[in-house]
């Protein structure tokens, strides 16, 4: 069934927005302080996104193919794979989606965020921080990341066919890249998934906020994009 344009664009909105409440909650329930989850460890972000990043797969994957990634939905008309001319509502729904989830974080987990004081805390459940203080250091690990998971996607749901295990498997491989290339920025992975909750963190008054470290937030938008059509080119090229 095709579905239009606005139907799709409602789908890629939910589905961002459940994508970044599960994984970005999962940053919250660690990272906030009292929480349940306080410390509980990179392993349970890796499981709260692996997870995130499934269920709208399983949601909407034949409405709106669950993109909910700008790098992937731009991957994909560079390839030709999707129309130029719906790239642009689709990133608005993406981006919109993405702070629409982080904002039921924040409505849910007030009370932690008035008890935590560590800054750099409040600001990684929104976006990525550079843990080595290098955007060459980000960039090539976001580069890396997305490229590994816009290859490994399209290589899983290759066949076409309406699998619900091609989209557990696609969740497996976000929750290992979670964990295996989380550790020097996050990561993003997804300009949408950055860019959305940093600007909802920038205008939100936390009591313990500071910089939202904008100078940083344009290496998980374009680094992610390069990475994903650089992988989209590949698979198309040899497969």
């Amino acid at each position: 069934m095709h579905y239009s344009l606005l139907v799709r664009c409602l789908a890629e909105f939910i589905g961002t927005a459940v994508m970044v409440a599960l994984g970005n909650g999962s940053v919250a329930n660690v990272e906030l302080k009292g929480t349940k989850g306080f410390h509980g460890g990179w392993v349970l972000i890796g499981f709260g996104y692996g997870i995130g990043v499934m269920i709208p797969a399983l949601m909407f994957a034949n409405v709106s193919g669950a993109q909910i990634n700008p790098a992937m939905t731009i991957a994909l008309a560079a390839t030709g794979n999707f129309p130029w001319n719906e790239v642009l509502p689709y990133i608005v729904a993406q981006l919109l989606g993405a702070i629409g989830g982080q904002l039921l974080i924040v409505l849910a987990y007030k009370p932690y965020y008035d008890e935590t004081t560590n800054s750099e805390s409040i600001l990684g459940t929104f976006a990525t921080i550079d843990a080595a203080n290098s955007w060459l250091n980000g960039f090539i690990n976001e580069f890396i990341g997305t490229f590994l998971l816009v290859l490994g996607a399209l290589c899983i749901t290759a066949d076409k066919v309406d699998s619900r295990a091609d989209f557990i498997g696609l969740g497996f491989l976000v929750m290992c890249l979670v964990v295996s290339f989380g550790g020097p920025t996050g990561p993003a992975l997804n300009p949408a998934r950055d860019l959305g909750p940093r600007l909802l963190h920038a205008v939100w008054p936390f009591k313990f906020k500071k910089s939202s470290q904008f100078s940083y937030s344009w290496v998980p938008i374009i680094a992610p994009i390069a990475g994903a059509v650089v992988a989209a080119e590949i698979y198309q090229g040899i497969f």
